[in-house]
């Protein structure tokens, strides 16, 4: 079990960018799925259109 911690923190320091994103995208995802209220979809969906614009 030490050994797949060992391995898991050396992942996590070499790629902390990425673990934010996927800890981020994770977030974002369940906050849509079960907490939003058509309001804040309807701010989702604006905020998605602004950002593809800008890409």
């Amino acid at each position: 079990m030490a050994k797949y911690t060992e391995v898991n923190k050396k992942w996590n320091d070499k790629n902390e960018a990425r673990k934010l994103y996927i800890n981020k995208r994770s977030t974002t995802k369940n906050f849509i799925l079960n907490l939003a209220i058509e309001d804040d979809l309807e701010q989702i969906e604006k905020d998605i259109e602004e950002r593809r614009n800008n890409l």
